[in-house]
């Protein structure tokens, strides 16, 4: 570690959407990392990275990968919305599982603050549409839609309850980043990339919460070094209607919004008819019963207390929004799109 150095990170999901940023932003500030990925040949090592193979449910690799360092800052997640049964368990070891090894991890190498990157699929959404801040938690993950939200959950407990002492945590709830670096793409940029290959001619009638992913970055590094432990923090931006957000895509793509609104009766059959069909070609469905399932929630939320005890500023979510269409959209030949 350099002189100038503020520390060293445990990064684990470094080489994702969210758990990049966050990496961007930790070297920004001054920290010297360790990198825990899964595929390390595929990484781009920036200088102030150490990098160590290995994931969240290799508690070994884990571990050497905590020596020596003082923080730890937990962004691998699997965050897919259509699965086969069989993935499911798969999603509970990850997110759940791999949650219990960091803890470990953490607290077996002497680490003193841990930021867990949950998410505010977490909170109890109504159909109304109200407003939801960190009080609004889920009592129950049965109350919530699908295996990612529920393991997510899980995982979020897990951290605030955890027992080991001397050990810090701090939770953050991202809303729905979007911007550079979503190129698998999370299930929102598919969406939107989707959407821009024509594959969306009508919206339902749903809300949800958008932020740039630098801004999420932000508000990690500012869990790390102001979060108060025990305490979670939303970190959202703006809250708009699907039809909205497509039609802010489409003026930035130059096409057509969206113009017809599908009823969620409608969406919910079409989703059904899409998992039986990708069970028999055993695949994932093209619409999945989940995604539908959320979109009878409005997900809106209020991110004051991070903007009053954090310090954290919501960021640029146009700018976020321009990265994400141009990394997207497909390319241009001619006047046509190419698919």
């Amino acid at each position: 570690m350099s002189e100038s150095s503020r520390g060293t990170v445990l990064l684990t999901g470094a080489s994702g959407f969210v758990g990049s940023a966050v990496m961007e932003q930790l070297l920004l500030a001054g920290y010297q990392l360790h990198a825990l990925v899964r595929r390390p040949g595929t990484f781009a090592v920036p200088e102030g990275v150490s990098v160590y193979g290995g994931d969240v449910t290799d508690p070994p690799a884990l571990l050497q990968a905590a020596q020596r360092c003082q923080f730890a800052i937990h962004c691998a997640a699997d965050y897919r919305l259509s699965l086969r049964p069989r993935e499911v368990s798969q999603m509970v070891s990850v997110n759940v599982g791999g949650t219990a090894n960091v803890l470990q991890a953490a607290a077996a190498a002497g680490i003193r603050r841990l930021v867990h990157c949950s998410t505010v699929g977490t909170l109890a959404f109504e159909r109304s549409g109200r407003v939801c801040a960190e009080a609004d938690t889920s009592a129950s993950s049965a109350l919530l839609a699908g295996p990612y939200k529920r393991s997510k959950w899980a995982a979020e407990k897990l951290a605030l309850e955890h027992p080991y002492s001397g050990l810090e945590v701090v939770v953050v709830q991202p809303s729905t980043p979007v911007g550079k670096g979503d190129r698998r793409p999370t299930p929102t940029g598919r969406t939107i990339r989707d959407f821009l290959r024509g594959r969306i001619p009508a919206f339902v009638d749903t809300g949800l919460n958008l932020v740039s992913v630098d801004a999420v970055a932000q508000g990690h590094v500012l869990a790390l070094e102001r979060g108060r432990p025990g305490r979670s923090y939303i970190l959202g931006d703006q809250n708009l209607t699907l039809r909205q957000l497509l039609a802010r895509v489409a003026d930035l793509a130059g096409v057509d919004p969206p113009r017809w609104r599908v009823p969620l009766s409608l969406a919910l059959a079409t989703a059904a008819a899409s998992e039986g069909v990708a069970r028999l070609v055993g695949r994932a469905p093209a619409v999945s019963l989940t995604s539908v399932r959320m979109a009878a929630h409005p997900m809106y939320v209020d991110s004051r207390r991070a903007q009053s005890e954090l310090g954290w500023d919501t960021g640029d979510l146009d700018l976020a929004l321009q990265q994400a269409v141009e990394e997207l959209k497909p390319e241009r030949r001619g006047r046509a799109w190419s698919i």
